[in-house]
């Protein structure tokens, strides 16, 4: 099987959590909770500008040119996708600018992104294209069974269509392929090394909804304390 294949097949359970999680079966409703939606869109906006610094940073290490382009090009998606829709819901619900700037990233996408990111700058290419890929491979998979059951004058549709859409379907194709070809030049070690941070990152797509299903923020440790 190829790495994709292989991946995609050991992390066949989590996914189908994922795509059951409460978060997206009521965003598939629309009944989400507009406040459960908001914090994510904030926390979303976070994690995109993590995930095209760690796709920037892989581009500077790939191997080729064909495929410094194409991480470049994704690098610069994940910019125009975060301006667009997110622009667009956090305009919806009322998050100015500096409201956003003043919103730390939660605990879950802090770690996310910090490891992608320390991924991207310590591991090759090839391990560094592995932790990108489930963001790319469990959204569309998530975007495509929300729009299998999508109800009518859902109030996130621009979410799902965006997830569901060709072009999103292109980029991720495109972005398997990659993976394959790195994985196919790789050694036996680094492949396994490949495998090992697909399946923590795909781990930590659940731990980002859920979290944001639950507006998980910092503790802090001295307004708890008693009076």
């Amino acid at each position: 099987m190829s790495f994709t294949q292989t991946v995609i097949a050991q992390t066949t359970d989590l996914c189908a959590t994922i795509r059951a999680m409460p978060f997206n079966r009521e965003l598939a409703e629309g009944s989400l909770s507009p406040e459960v939606f908001r914090h994510y869109m904030i926390q979303d906006a976070h994690y995109l500008e993590g995930f095209a610094r760690g796709l920037a940073l892989t581009s500077a290490r790939a191997p080729d040119a064909d495929s410094v382009q194409q991480l470049a090009q994704s690098a610069a998606g994940a910019i125009a996708v975060e301006r667009q829709m997110h622009a667009h819901y956090l305009g919806l619900f009322g998050v100015s600018p500096e409201e956003f700037a003043a919103t730390p990233r939660s605990p879950v996408c802090d770690h996310y992104v910090s490891f992608l990111i320390a991924t991207a700058a310590t591991g090759s290419a090839a391990v560094a294209m592995a932790a990108l890929l489930p963001c790319f491979w469990v959204y569309r998979d998530v975007g495509h069974d929300i729009a299998t059951r999508v109800s009518a004058g859902n109030r996130y549709r621009a979410w799902i269509d965006t997830y569901s859409g060709a072009d999103f379907d292109a980029a991720v194709t495109a972005a398997c392929a990659l993976a394959d070809r790195l994985a196919d030049e790789a050694s036996a070690p680094e492949r396994a090394k490949m495998e090992a941070v697909y399946q923590r990152s795909a781990l930590m797509e659940w731990m980002f909804w859920d979290s944001a299903y639950q507006q998980a923020r910092w503790p802090d440790p001295i307004a708890a304390q008693p009076a």
